[in-house]
This record gives structure tokens, C-alpha cells and sequence, in this order.
């Protein structure tokens, strides 16, 4: 009985490790930092989930310290920490302060993910250009507070 047990286990094991290797799941993870002047310390996060295969961004984040409600929330790419970028997916409404949703992309926006290349960015009243900045990232450098 074990042994059949472990030989099904070791199958399953194999038909995973068989799948294409395009197809694959990131999880992504990124602190709000002000930007375009903004002064206030900004707390919170943003994390999200990148199907690969369905071409889906499934994004979280929680922010506090903004100059006023949000107005608008969108992902925005190409471009590294730092620099600006275009709105590639607008984050659909009502904006709260913690938010979930998901994003369909195009491949090409799905390489821009995976490459570090994309933010979600928080527009206020105050800030509309943006008024805060969560690079999406593999690195969970910025992260480890939040996880002790």
C-alpha cells in the first residue's frame, strides 16, 4: 500500500514538472513610496499574482497616508523604479483604501510584468499625475518587516 502510494505521489509529482515551462504563477510584491512631490509618509503594500497562462494580474494592496481619497488606480509600465510610464490596465472602482482585483493583459504587458517593468500607481485630488508608487517586484527585500 505505501509503495503504491508513493509511486502515485511521484507520478503527480512528474506530470507537474511536465507542464510547459511558459506556464507559471509570480507573485509579485511592492511598497507604496510617495512620488511627484508627495511628502507624507505613505504605509502600505501592494501585491499581486501573474498567470502566465491566462494572461491575468490578481492584485491587493492597502494604502494609508495618502493626502486624500483615491481617484483613479491603474498599472503602469514599462519603466524601472524611478521613472514614469504610460497606463497600461486601469484598476477598476470604487477606490478604497484596501483594494482587490484582477487585470487581463496582453503578453507583451505579461514580459513587462515579469521583468520588473510595471507599478501600480495611486492618483489623489492632491497628486493626480500620482501621488504613490508600488514597483512590482519578485524581491522581497522591501517585504521582510511584514513578514516576521
Amino acid at each position: 500500500m505505501r509503495t503504491g502510494l508513493l509511486l502515485t505521489t511521484l507520478a503527480l509529482g512528474l506530470s507537474v514538472t511536465a507542464l510547459p515551462a511558459s506556464a507559471e504563477t509570480l507573485h509579485l510584491f511592492g511598497p507604496f513610496k510617495g512620488e511627484h512631490g508627495a511628502t507624507a509618509p505613505i504605509k502600505g503594500s501592494a501585491s499581486a499574482m501573474l498567470d502566465t497562462t491566462k494572461n491575468t494580474l490578481t492584485y491587493r494592496f492597502e494604502d494609508n497616508g495618502l493626502s486624500g481619497p483615491v481617484t483613479a488606480a491603474h498599472l503602469h509600465g514599462p519603466a524601472p523604479d524611478g521613472q514614469d510610464a504610460g497606463v497600461l490596465a486601469p484598476s477598476n472602482g470604487p477606490y478604497t483604501t484596501r483594494m482587490t482585483g484582477t487585470l487581463q493583459l496582453t503578453p507583451d504587458q505579461v514580459k513587462e510584468v515579469q521583468a520588473g517593468q510595471t507599478y501600480i500607481n495611486l492618483h489623489t485630488e492632491k497628486y493626480p499625475d500620482g501621488e504613490a508608487r508600488a514597483q512590482l517586484t519578485t524581491d522581497l527585500t522591501g517585504h521582510k518587516h511584514h513578514m516576521e
